[in-house]
């Protein structure tokens, strides 16, 4: 398998989450209400699989490893592309955090925030993942040996192991500091 496999299996579980907000956005807006709940596991989704798991994966191994070569300059553009959209999505979902508190908090008003981050998400990453899958991946891939690409889907598999260790690990230090 090539280091992109998985990536692109994970895609198809982002995807179903991403219908879950594209749900959840409907509904809220057409009540007005939304499931602070839901939020907080929507977050916590894509904070750990989608970014922390997933964008780790792109951008600690395999742009990391492409930025090496000497890209041509599409894939090199593209590739800037999709860290920019990375930034974009974490600075998205600071701001539905920071929208669900004040709803919590009262702030009926904070619901049409919640709304237009989850309408950014909604809409950027269908067409981040057809970036990837479809224009981005397979092509890149040309950039590495077997030997090489076996390596970086072995490093991909450590981050994966760690990873559970680090969510649950963090999860005990916040209840002790709390």
């Amino acid at each position: 398998m090539m280091p992109i496999g998985p990536l692109m299996i994970e895609h198809r579980l982002i995807e179903r989450m991403i219908a879950q907000l594209k749900r959840r956005l409907d509904a809220l807006e057409s009540t007005g209400e939304i499931d602070p709940g839901f939020v907080d596991e929507a977050v916590d989704f894509i904070r750990s699989y989608a970014d922390r798991c997933h964008h780790g994966k792109e951008e600690d191994i395999l742009f990391r490893e492409l930025g090496t070569r000497a890209l041509s300059g599409e894939h090199r553009r593209v590739m800037d592309e999709l860290v920019q959209e990375h930034k974009h999505a974490r600075e998205t979902v600071g701001a539905l955090v920071a929208a669900t508190r004040r709803y919590r908090d009262g702030d009926r008003g904070a619901a049409a925030d919640i709304a237009a981050a989850l309408r950014e998400l909604v809409g950027m990453y269908p067409a981040h993942i057809e970036k990837e899958d479809k224009h981005f991946f397979v092509p890149v891939m040309s950039y590495f040996t077997k030997a090489e690409q076996d390596a970086m889907l072995e490093e991909g598999h450590e981050l994966d192991r760690k990873l559970i260790h680090e969510r649950f690990g963090k999860v005990v230090e916040d209840l002790e500091q709390s």
